[in-house]
């Protein structure tokens, strides 16, 4: 059974956290939510899911991947170490991370992107071009070991690649 790692905080994009979810599900997975506390954390719209992991809990080779939703969450989950020690840790081992809308500021703080062919959320875009990453305005940009996307209208597409991503051998 895969497990994804999914890291979060108050104000995700509902829609970015919570369909991917059931997708997952729908694909057998076994997932963790982990924010810098345990307990419900809250979308945007209103929605709750619960965290049931502290980021300080989490070991990353528990995991097969790394998911980001958007949102006004990376904002604050960026700004705690151990989300960008979870980061480096699966990209340097080349497992599969996926972003979306806002999520990749997790990656810039991270200092993972230099280089890398990615896209974000249009406000986010700036910050992912100083960061070095090679920008591409597209509803999916797969770079290896790294999916990304822009929004939540780009889910279908985005889930796609992500779930190819999720099944392939490790």
């Amino acid at each position: 059974m895969k497990k994804v790692l999914i890291i979060s905080a108050d104000d995700f994009e509902d829609t970015e956290l919570l369909v991917p979810y059931y997708r997952f599900k729908e694909e057998g997975a076994h997932i963790d939510v982990a924010s810098m506390r345990k307990g419900a954390i809250r979308g945007r719209h209103g929605y709750e899911i619960e965290a049931n992991k502290a980021l300080s809990e989490i070991n990353p080779d528990d995991y097969d991947m790394l998911f980001l939703p958007g949102g006004k969450a990376p904002e604050a989950v960026r700004k705690d170490m151990d989300a960008v020690n979870i980061s480096h840790s699966f990209f340097g081992k080349n497992k599969p991370v996926a972003a979306i809308c806002h999520g990749p500021q997790i990656l810039v703080t991270a200092g993972l992107l230099k280089g890398r062919r990615a896209t974000s959320y249009k406000s986010v875009a700036p910050e992912l071009k100083l960061a070095g990453a090679i920008y591409e305005d597209k509803e999916v940009v797969v770079d290896g070991n790294l999916v990304t996307s822009r929004q939540p209208s780009d889910l279908p597409v985005f889930l796609k690649e992500t779930i190819k991503k999720l099944k392939e051998p490790r």
